[in-house]
């Protein structure tokens, strides 16, 4: 069963890309310290938790990082002006909050949105970009923002949001990839027996480029790399293009970012234990930490386990608590199964 205040914590815990540091690394390194054999950050502020193992070398890992925005100009009026870090659609943001880390603490601002009593009908057409938007902060000056706090450089990210909309169904920003951390946190402290000797790792400032996962698949030197991040769920207007859906199970890829002998071994679990995966196709790179991890030194053999979510990348992203409960008994009955194996295709 889903531990839905640890979800929660593991959800809205600060760390932008790049600013992990700011929450979710304590977060992670306080619920996996005492499960593991070994836990330490690296330079560049990976978490990596050892589960140590004589069987094959495993690197599972789910992205710590969140996208956000960065202030790059306060006006004389006191307005923020933003741009984004990693894939922040500027429509989402209006009339919305900011929840912002300043010197002087945690604050909040507002994307105002112009009344349509006040709009012309030319304006009304208009999506809004990073040009237009501005964000409240209550300031009426520069001099007043920067006495709050905020300075060319300020992080921000979506503000908290977290709402369950049935038995089944939460929505709230940064389901991407908090939610697949949440699963392999818990994953991690369900584990029983098992030859692999795993490392878990939260992995920083996936949204900018794969970075953490890059370094760290360098330092582990893995056999078999596993990525747990979110997948598209089918919503509307994806005109059936989307094949996973809330509520049918953890998602797994097949395609050449996916090592075949792995994927095969994937489907025994998976059927020994009676839990259905959903498949993906995807022909292209996954834009996981499975991309970086592939390629690493002499290749690593490597797969994408998912969680589907609706509406990515918005503060309304939305997912099914079957399919969190089922990734985490997937994950564990795979790692617990595994054994030394021939990987190559």
């Amino acid at each position: 069963m889903v531990n839905l205040e640890l979800l929660r914590r593991v959800v809205e815990a600060p760390g932008v890309s790049g600013y992990e540091f700011l929450g979710i690394r304590d977060v992670v390194i306080e619920e996996l310290k005492d499960h593991v054999d070994e836990i330490k950050v690296d330079r560049l502020g990976n978490v990596i938790a050892h589960k140590r193992g004589n069987g094959p070398r495993v690197m599972i890992a789910a992205h710590m990082d969140k996208i956000g925005v960065m202030v790059n100009h306060i006006d004389k009026e006191g307005y923020l002006h933003i741009v984004p870090i990693g894939g922040v659609d500027p429509r989402t943001l209006v009339a919305q909050r900011i929840r912002f880390f300043t010197e002087k603490g945690e604050r909040f601002g507002v994307v105002g949105h112009i009344p349509p009593h006040l709009q012309k009908p030319e304006d009304r057409k208009k999506p809004a970009d990073w040009d237009t938007i501005v964000v409240d902060v209550g300031a009426d000056s520069k001099e007043e923002a920067e006495e709050m706090g905020f300075r060319v450089g300020t992080v921000g990210e979506f503000a908290p949001a977290f709402v369950r909309l049935n038995e089944n169904r939460i929505a709230t920003p940064y389901l991407d990839d908090r939610v697949c951390l949440y699963a392999m946190i818990e994953t991690a402290k369900a584990l029983e027996s098992h030859e692999a000797d795993i490392y878990f790792v939260a992995s920083v400032q996936e949204e900018v480029g794969l970075r953490g996962a890059r370094v760290a698949s360098y330092a582990i030197d893995p056999e078999i790399g596993i990525a747990m991040d979110v997948t598209f769920a089918k919503q509307v207007g994806d005109k059936g293009k989307i094949v996973p859906k809330l509520g049918g199970g953890p998602v797994m890829d097949v395609g050449p970012n996916i090592n075949p002998k792995l994927r095969a071994f994937a489907d025994e679990v998976a059927k020994k234990y009676g839990i259905e995966l959903q498949v993906e196709a995807s022909p292209r790179p996954t834009g996981t930490d499975a991309n970086i991890m592939q390629i690493n030194r002499e290749g690593v053999a490597t797969a994408v386990l998912s969680i589907p979510i609706r509406y990515m990348h918005s503060q309304v992203e939305t997912a099914d608590l079957r399919d969190i409960d089922k990734t985490i008994g997937f994950a564990k009955h795979f790692l617990e199964e595994l054994r030394e194996m021939d990987l190559i295709p």
